[in-house]
Parts: structure tokens; C-alpha cells; sequence
């Protein structure tokens, strides 16, 4: 009669220390994100706070640009979203649209097609961020975004 008292012991034992572990491994064990921010914060770094409620996107999709290359003709498809303020309207954006599309194909339809297919994608969008500056900032028009993120990308 003691041995099933013993085996329900050993088993009542065995859950006791599992969940002693699974509570010691969650408290102990994880990673303490306070101690990263205290760590910013001696560092004399502001810490790097992203809301993506402050921020509106705008998408400007399928721009199309022909590149002339060495054997035949290739074509380069964008799809681009322009970041803003979150204060800023729509309207804003939607009234940009065309003249960001004439940028970028201005832009990308001078470089030889080997050119544009060795940039990285950070140096296209930096490059493309340039050059829609560049355009707004001729036409004495007020800048609606604050940087281009390309969304999609084909070479052919």
C-alpha cells in the first residue's frame, strides 16, 4: 500500500520542480530590457524611441523605367512608399505622386542597367531620396515625406 503513496509523491515532486524551473527560467533567465535602456542612458545616448503612430507611409507603386542595355533593352519596376509626419495629409502625398514618379524615372533612366543592378538597396534609396529633393527643392515645393523606402523591386 506505501508504493502507490510513494510513486504519487515522486510525481507530485517531479511538477513541483518543473514548474519551479519554468518560473526560475522566465524570471531569471530572459533578457532584462530595463537594463539596455540604463545602459543608453549612461552612455549619454537619448534612447531610440520609434512610434509608428507618429509616421504615415504613401505608397507610390509601380514605377517603370526602361534601361537601355549592352545586347537588348531592360526595364526596372519600383514600388516605393514615402514616409511622412503623421500630421501630414494625404492630400499632400497624392499631389507628389506624379512628380515623384517623373523624378525617379529621370533619375534612373540615365544609369546603364549593369550600374543600377550593382547598386544595394540602401544606395538606391538613398540615391533616390537625393534626387527627389533635389527635384522638389527646384520646383520650389514643400517636401512631403521624410525619407523613400523602396517596397518592391524587379530588374529584368
Amino acid at each position: 500500500m506505501w508504493m502507490p503513496r510513494v510513486i504519487l509523491l515522486i510525481v507530485g515532486l517531479n511538477t513541483v520542480i518543473t514548474l519551479g524551473s519554468v518560473v526560475f527560467g522566465y524570471l531569471y533567465l530572459r533578457p532584462d530590457k530595463s537594463a539596455g535602456v540604463e545602459h543608453e542612458q549612461q552612455a549619454g545616448e537619448a534612447p531610440l524611441v520609434q512610434d509608428p503612430e507618429n509616421y504615415v507611409f504613401y505608397p507610390v507603386e509601380k514605377i517603370v523605367v526602361n534601361l537601355r542595355g549592352e545586347d537588348r533593352e531592360h526595364y526596372f519596376v519600383l514600388d516605393l512608399a514615402l514616409q511622412g509626419d503623421a500630421k501630414q495629409s494625404v492630400s499632400a502625398f497624392k499631389q507628389a505622386d506624379l512628380l515623384v514618379r517623373n523624378a525617379v524615372v529621370g533619375s534612373l533612366s540615365t544609369l546603364p542597367f549593369i550600374q543600377l543592378r550593382a547598386l544595394s538597396l540602401i544606395d538606391l534609396q538613398s540615391r533616390l531620396e537625393a534626387d527627389l529633393r533635389k527635384s522638389f527643392s527646384a520646383k520650389g515645393l514643400d517636401i512631403p515625406f521624410t525619407s523613400v523606402l523602396v517596397s518592391k523591386m524587379l530588374v529584368q
